[in-house]
């Protein structure tokens, strides 16, 4: 078995996923790799705007997308368990 890693990578979301939960994997200036998770809330003139959780509104270049899916909505906050005295 070789010691490489290979991956397939797929944009598969559309103008159509707007408001959907998504993974998208940006390939940035420097040639590293970014990811972005969280609600695409626009997709026009060449550029989506994906709103973090943390309330931050990531633009991203259609053109630097290299991977893309919708996921899951994100899952509630765990609570801890009560102490039982």
């Amino acid at each position: 078995m070789s010691g490489r890693f290979a991956a397939r990578l797929v944009v598969s979301i559309s103008s159509t996923d707007v408001g959907q939960r998504i993974s998208l994997r940006r390939r940035l200036p420097t040639g590293e790799y970014s990811d972005v998770v969280g609600v695409l809330e626009s997709w026009s003139g060449g550029t989506l705007s994906v709103r973090r959780r943390t309330g931050e509104l990531v633009e991203v270049p259609e053109d630097a997308m290299v991977a893309a899916k919708v996921v899951p909505p994100q899952p509630p906050p765990r609570r801890r368990p009560r102490d039982v005295d």
